[in-house]
């Protein structure tokens, strides 16, 4: 469903690791809410603090994490947050076996998601169920898309 007020390019779907990476966010309690519209949400070694600010009736979210900023996909911790507000899919159980992940560290030891997903595949109870969960949290975002909020976007950074 897109909003009528929907102008400019939508953020593009993000790798698939994006959504094990926002799954282990909310299961090591590293978003924090701070106000309706902003969150704040620690990155997995602790060393940054991304912030996300969202307007759902516009179908509007933005964020200051590297994937956002710099490749324009829709990052981990924007995804964390729609995930917290119900506005895409979420399972208890999957995210619980994502706590304690060094999402940050394995990304830069393997210098492809594709072999971080599956080193994480390997390591959880029920590999399929994880895939097909990550599907349609992705499925979830082609139908609705989102898009940058303008102005809020650049001064974030």
């Amino acid at each position: 469903m897109k909003s009528s007020s929907s102008s400019g390019k939508p953020w593009k779907l993000p790798p698939r690791i994006k959504v094990y990476e926002a799954m282990g966010a909310i299961a090591d309690g590293r978003v924090r809410r701070i106000s309706d519209t902003d969150f704040s949400v620690l990155s997995s070694d602790g060393s940054r603090s991304y912030h996300v600010v969202v307007r759902l009736d516009e179908n509007r979210i933005a964020s200051d994490d590297n994937g956002s900023r710099y490749k324009g996909y829709l990052g981990y911790p924007a995804i964390a947050v729609l995930m917290l507000l119900g506005v895409l899919p979420f399972d208890k159980r999957i995210s619980k076996e994502l706590a304690g992940i060094p999402w940050r560290q394995l990304n830069e030891r393997f210098g492809r998601y594709d072999l971080t997903e599956r080193w994480v595949l390997e390591r959880v109870s029920d590999p399929e169920a994880v895939k097909n969960f990550v599907d349609n949290v992705l499925n979830a975002l082609r139908e609705r898309r989102f898009y940058p909020i303008c102005g809020v976007q650049q001064t974030l950074f």
